[in-house]
């Protein structure tokens, strides 16, 4: 009798206990809301003002979130910029490789990686996400996805900017990116190898039904080993998608933002009950921890929407701004807050 008495007494309990962390845990997870009527997008860089343009003339009607968040990538893709698209910097053999990913807010997910010729890779990540069973498309594979989804084939050639700073760079075959060039000069010139740096546009948005999506798109790092893969192409790391708790969407060094698996981190800590800057700062913070010393080498910034449609950004160091477009009509640049000084 003794012992089947503390055997209940045990079970009781542990069953308490399990009751309490289950309320706990779902205490700490945001509530379902209803359809808040009101979108809103947010992206990275000052290129997410046309973009999020973009984004918004699907969103302004009622459209879906997916919808805009494709549609707002593709026009940075489109610019052909130095850092996304077919006009970005090449790998060290001369090849622009793009890579990209889309998630919806039914944790439908695709990307592509090291794809080439392909003007819009945003769009072959998202046939990837309704017509395969896979996730991640790379290299020839993509590419021949691509082609027999109907994408056409690019020439094979270098902008002329491209071509031109890629010759440079031959000279020393060295890289030593500049934090946040991309902010402040959009066609580099000087010293090739300190001017040419790397980034990605990522876009978030979350429609009039409450639901939400986000993209990422980039050519990566400038004279990249051929082969490399950043974190844009990654779900978990450069993009995630919960439609119960947020969104978050990363920038900078691919490599520290894949060590910390960034945006699912991101959007766990919101599931813990922190704003979305919060929970952004708090990834730098672990990254700034990582990296210690060397912390100030590099640019990582994180940019997150919670279920609520409140927003939020933090930068590893100074220089990072983002763009946000709301249903009021305003679509403005806004300067993260940044964690060394």
């Amino acid at each position: 009798m003794p012992n089947r008495r503390k055997f209940l007494q045990t079970s009781a309990a542990g069953l308490a206990a399990l009751a309490t962390g289950q309320a706990l845990a779902q205490a700490a997870r945001p509530a379902p809301r209803a359809a808040t009527g009101q979108p809103v997008v947010i992206s990275t860089w000052d290129a997410g003002l046309n973009a999020n343009r973009g984004a918004w003339q699907v969103l302004q009607p009622g459209g879906r979130a997916l919808d805009a968040v494709e549609a707002g990538v593709m026009v940075t893709e489109a610019e052909q910029s130095c850092c996304v698209g077919l006009g970005g910097r090449p790998d060290r053999d001369g090849r622009v490789t793009l890579d990209a990913c889309i998630m919806d807010e039914q944790f439908n997910c695709g990307g592509v990686a090291a794809l080439e010729r392909i003007k819009h890779p945003i769009s072959v990540a998202r046939r990837v996400m309704e017509r395969t069973p896979h996730v991640l498309l790379v290299g020839e594979g993509a590419q021949q996805f691509a082609l027999a989804q109907g994408f056409p084939l690019e020439p094979d050639k270098l902008s002329a900017d491209a071509d031109k700073d890629y010759r440079e760079w031959l000279k020393t075959s060295q890289y030593k990116p500049v934090i946040n060039v991309e902010n402040s000069d959009r066609r580099p010139v000087g010293p090739v190898g300190g001017k040419h740096n790397h980034d990605t546009i990522a876009l978030l948005a979350q429609d009039a039904r409450g639901n939400l999506s986000g993209s990422c798109t980039t050519s990566g790092m400038a004279f990249k080993m051929r082969g490399r893969v950043g974190d844009s192409p990654l779900i978990g790391s450069g993009l995630y998608v919960d439609n119960a708790v947020g969104a978050a969407a990363a920038t900078g060094q691919g490599e520290d933002v894949i060590r910390i698996a960034g945006a699912s981190l991101i959007v766990e800590l919101m599931r813990q009950g922190l704003s979305p800057k919060a929970a952004c700062k708090a990834a730098v913070e672990r990254v700034a921890r990582i990296k210690g010393s060397k912390a100030r080498d590099i640019q990582v910034c994180f940019i997150a929407l919670n279920n609520r449609g409140e927003y939020g950004a933090y930068a590893l160091q100074k220089g990072f701004n983002y763009a946000v477009q709301t249903a009021d009509g305003k679509n403005v640049l806004l300067d993260s807050e940044y964690l060394l000084r």
